[in-house]
């Protein structure tokens, strides 16, 4: 069964589009990222044009994250007040982010520099992700103490001033790095496409300390506001969503999300790390071969406006 999406202007199938959506929504409630640094290049992979798999990704990403955000909550695992300092952070990014991907559009560089990106992030997150959770799960097969977050211990990020109590992660921090975090997220989350929380939960763990119980719910509560404000404004300035596809990938999504957590919560913090490392490594080395392999058609023939 075929739909003819009207703004990439071709048709694909339905199942196909059904199953991304599903599969990445299904992600994004087990591993707390919003999916669309997986979304994006399947999209791309089947055809769809980049500048429309990054808009309507970031769509996508909002459904997927809200179903699997509001879960979290009701657990208890969501720190309201630490994502909304993220948010502050995340829309000026996305606004700054928006203006970039219109210049790399108008300079034809867009392509090009996505996927760029999207290898050299997902690679250098992935493997150092990869290399921590497999010395996590050496140390729990020896029963030794697997801790990321040492009593007394701090790095330069907790000496910056500004500093704010956040009451549900048990943790006093400055918001300076809170803000930054976001604001880099935001950026990423325009120019890619991406929720970004492959590399903001990690960033939350390993740089910020903060627990990884409320790390997931507060990486989907942050991104629900960021990729929607992308994709409003993505949508009037570039034009560029999709609202069939997106449809379709929103319904899909969120049905996912809702397996995706409750599979996540069986799963010890190493092991989910683990699993996340490889596919977000899997990604890169995917998008990585299609820059460098030889082309099908080393040509493409369009019909110019001469009017023959």
């Amino acid at each position: 069964m075929t739909v003819y999406l009207p703004i990439a202007e071709l048709s694909v199938n339905i199942f196909i589009i059904l199953g991304m959506g599903a599969a990445v929504g299904f992600l994004s409630g087990m591993f707390g990222v919003g999916g669309g640094f997986l979304i994006t290049p399947l999209l791309i992979f089947y055809n769809i044009p980049p500048v429309v798999a990054v808009a309507t990704g970031a769509n996508q990403v909002v459904a997927s994250s809200v179903s699997g955000s509001i879960t979290h909550f009701r657990r208890g695992t969501l720190d309201v007040k630490l994502g909304t300092v993220l948010l502050v952070g995340g829309l000026v990014g996305a606004t700054v982010g928006v203006w970039i991907f219109s210049f790399l559009r108008s300079i034809g560089q867009l392509d090009l520099i996505v996927s760029l990106l999207y290898v050299i992030l997902l690679g250098t997150v992935g493997g150092l992700m990869l290399k921590e959770s497999i010395s996590a799960l050496r140390r729990a097969a020896r029963n030794e103490t697997v801790t990321l977050r040492r009593p007394g211990h701090h790095n330069w990020v907790h000496r910056l001033p500004l500093k704010m109590r956040f009451k549900k992660s048990k943790i006093y921090l400055s918001i300076i790095p809170i803000v930054a975090l976001g604001f880099g997220i935001g950026i990423l989350t325009s120019i890619m496409g991406v929720g970004g929380g492959f590399i903001m939960v990690p960033a939350m763990i390993y740089l910020l300390r903060i627990p990884t119980s409320v790390v997931v719910g507060t990486s989907l509560f942050q991104i629900i506001f960021v990729t929607a404000y992308t994709t409003v404004v993505q949508a009037a300035t570039n034009y560029s969503v999709d609202v069939v596809l997106a449809f379709i990938l929103m319904v899909a999504g969120v049905i996912g999300a809702q397996y995706g957590v409750r599979v996540g919560q069986k799963l010890r913090g190493e092991q989910l790390r683990a699993l996340l490392a490889l596919l977000v490594l899997a990604v890169a080395l995917r998008l990585a071969v299609s820059l460098v392999v030889r082309p099908e058609d080393l040509f493409s023939v369009a019909v110019g406006g001469l009017g023959y």
